[in-house]
């Protein structure tokens, strides 16, 4: 409706993105983000926002926020006190993890300390086994033994053994914690993860835990700060999964946050997709800290059930901690505009994952930064305008990114400022289209035949020289592209998933039981949504993880809503088998299969989408000259630069070319063309 004001927030872990939409406008603002007191720069960008639309605070419809919050809480152990109760002989579960090796040939290998040390890890003699039978029912008696052992800590995570088929014995725990020791926050996880692998289970309650007493302190904070300065309305939070969740959810839950900030940004290049009609496109996010690069099919994100955080080896798989909870599937890389070089032990220029941040900030902040990070080879190779940064709110100094890449880079392997700053982006740009590729191997794609979107505030600078390494010819970058994710808010449905492990064999497969385990999740799936909006329109999809039986793991079957409503052994069965052969090349025969865990996602129907018409040539849009260095040819070219306000519908301009606006900069390399199109995005191609 044109008469709201809803306000997307996005805290970074460099910048806080704050964007205003009403009346068809977007007003958006980038501030650095303050880690002591988050909640300073989102009432900061908040002031200056609505200063812009010329709204109060008080005009403000609804909140939809996003945070990283969670995540560098979990990176920096920085949680509350926490304790585990578990099953007796299950206590070290979550040290002893997989028992893998992520990295085969380090002989000094060291694998990451589990989140809560053993002396806080309790048991009690219960049992429930595979098939949610009690052998050893618990004694309320032994609970009320243990409270004595847990009045020092804030926090507790509860995991028995196979709960998630029988959580009778975890909630007489919180029922007896609750009579006993009222001010200790509990997490159970057949309420966080009802899914079988223990260690992926216990490790993401405990995680909930921990998180948990820190984000209720700041949820709460946050609300009465807005709401004393005018800004009562509703607040909601994005979650992992690509949807929007309340409040006193996101604060029973928060370990579903852990990834909202980029999933907020798939949910926009989502967006960008349906409007140009593209079934095939290559999300590529980058901010201060991190990228983020998604596949997206038929206007949809990829999702898992299953990923890592605060991985210790640069982010190699199996190195982090597991979350197991619905999420949108996206590769993780350390490079940033904050990210930091340097050379290592081999004389190899290396890039992140350590960042600079916020503070202080690239050595051209001028903030006390000395190492020069990505943002300062950007603006020694003339990508960056040091007089035109983040709308001229910060000033970037050339000389001390100068130095510092003289200093850490340069002197190191005999090079010039501009070598040294070539040589990190090109690291920087090869490890991310390095990820790209494995990304698109692993899931079977060729990303020749996609259509790359970058946003953020660093991936219009990047994306380019992206593209020519993965052989994209087309790339697209949205308006507002610098605060993407915070948009990405703003589109998102209300939506939350429920899962839950229930094993089941095709060959014995029972109807009656499928039914009742999908209607039961798609009520729980559906009230959730429905503490969003009692009277919203709400669709479900249904989704079962499946695999031959004696393999290790699933791939997800997204059912049709006939055969959601009625599955049959048959049905499944095909589904299933044409699903493995496209992921695999081929299905395997005279194997049972299994389903292993039920998926239901209740959401609000998507706002309609106004198709992108056809650009038609009106012209060539005039620039003003400005030296640019091609990577391709390793030497300075005479480029252009120009605003972009004046790239509108079907005015062209060739590379090499810096498009410039308040939050980023847009590069095109030689050989490529900009087109302006209607809804403001710039439709780069290849035309050489």
């Amino acid at each position: 409706m044109t008469d709201e004001a809803n306000l997307g927030v996005d805290i970074g872990g460099t910048f806080t993105d704050v964007v205003l939409e009403t009346g068809g406008r977007l007003h958006s603002t980038k501030v650095l983000t303050t880690y002591a007191a988050p909640e300073d720069a989102i009432l900061d960008g908040l002031r200056q926002v609505c200063a812009k639309a010329g709204l109060p605070p008080s005009a403000l419809t609804r909140i939809i926020h996003g945070t990283t919050l969670a995540t560098n809480a979990l990176i920096e152990r920085r949680g509350a006190r926490t304790a585990l109760i578990t099953t007796e002989g299950f206590r070290d579960v979550i040290e002893m993890r997989t028992e893998s090796r992520f990295e085969q040939y380090d002989l000094n290998l060291v694998l990451p300390l589990p989140l809560i040390p053993r002396d806080a890890r309790f048991t009690l003699r219960e049992r429930v086994d595979a098939g949610g039978n009690v052998l050893h029912p618990l004694a309320r008696a032994d609970i009320e033994a243990l409270v004595p052992e847990l009045e020092g800590f804030d926090s507790v995570a509860v995991g028995f053994l196979h709960s998630y088929l029988r959580p009778d014995h975890e909630r007489l725990v919180r029922e007896v914690l609750a009579d006993r020791l009222p001010h200790l926050s509990v997490s159970l996880s057949s309420d966080v993860s009802p899914q079988m692998r223990e260690y992926e289970r216990f490790n993401t309650t405990c995680a909930n835990a921990y998180v948990k007493p820190m984000m209720e302190s700041y949820l709460g904070r946050l609300r009465d700060r807005l709401a004393a300065d005018g800004a009562a309305c509703p607040i909601f939070l994005m979650h992992s999964g690509g949807g929007i969740v309340s409040i006193e959810t996101a604060a029973q839950y928060p370990v579903r946050l852990v990834e909202s900030g980029p999933a907020g940004g798939a949910i926009f290049a989502a967006d960008v997709a349906r409007r140009h009609g593209l079934d095939r496109v290559l999300s590529f996010d980058m901010g201060g800290t991190t990228a983020k690069i998604c596949l997206i099919r038929d206007f949809a994100p990829k999702t898992a059930r299953v990923f890592e955080v605060a991985r210790s080896y640069r982010f190699k798989k199996g190195s982090g901690m597991p979350i197991s909870i619905p999420v949108i599937d996206m590769v993780e890389i350390g490079a940033g505009g904050g990210s930091l070089a340097h050379v290592d032990s081999m004389r190899q220029i290396r890039v992140g994952p350590e960042s600079a941040g916020s503070e202080p900030g690239p050595a051209a902040y001028g903030r006390g930064g000395t190492r020069p990070a990505v943002s300062d080879a950007d603006l020694i190779l003339g990508r960056l305008d040091p007089d035109n940064f983040a709308g001229g709110s910060i000033p970037l100094h050339p000389d001390r990114s100068e130095a510092a890449l003289r200093a850490e880079v340069g002197q190191h392997l005999d090079m010039d400022p501009v070598q040294a700053a070539f040589g990190v982006s090109e690291v920087v740009d090869e490890n991310m289209a390095n990820a790209a590729r494995v990304h698109a191997v692993e899931n079977g794609e060729d990303l020749s035949d996609y259509t790359m979107i970058a946003f953020g505030g660093a991936a219009p600078l990047h994306a380019g020289r992206l593209c020519e390494k993965l052989g994209i010819t087309r790339l697209l970058v949205p308006p507002g592209a610098g605060v993407g994710s915070a948009i990405g808010f703003l589109r998102a449905p209300y939506a939350f998933e429920a899962t839950r492990s229930v094993y089941m064999r095709l060959d014995a497969f029972d109807g009656d039981t499928a039914r009742t385990i999908l209607h039961d999740l798609a009520e729980e799936a559906s009230a959730f949504v429905r503490s969003c909006d009692p009277q919203a329109t709400i669709l479900t999809d249904v989704k079962l993880y499946m695999r031959y039986k004696g393999q290790g793991w699933e791939i997800p079957v997204p059912l049709a809503p006939d055969l959601a409503a009625a599955p049959t052994t048959e049905a499944l069965r095909d589904r299933f088998t044409a699903d493995y052969a496209a992921l695999f090349g081929r299905a395997v025969q005279g194997l049972p299969i299994e389903i292993t865990v039920w998926a239901v996602n209740a959401s609000t129907p998507l706002a309609a989408t106004q198709p992108t018409p056809d650009a038609t040539a009106s012209g060539e849009a005039e620039g003003t000259h400005r030296r640019l260095f091609d990577p391709v040819a390793g030497e300075w070219a005479d480029g252009r630069t120009l605003p972009r306000e004046r790239l509108t519908d079907g005015m062209t301009a060739p590379g090499p070319l810096a498009v410039t606006e308040a939050e980023t900069t847009v590069i095109v390399p030689r050989g490529f063309t900009v087109t302006g199109r209607a809804d403001g995005c710039l439709d780069i191609r290849r035309t050489a």
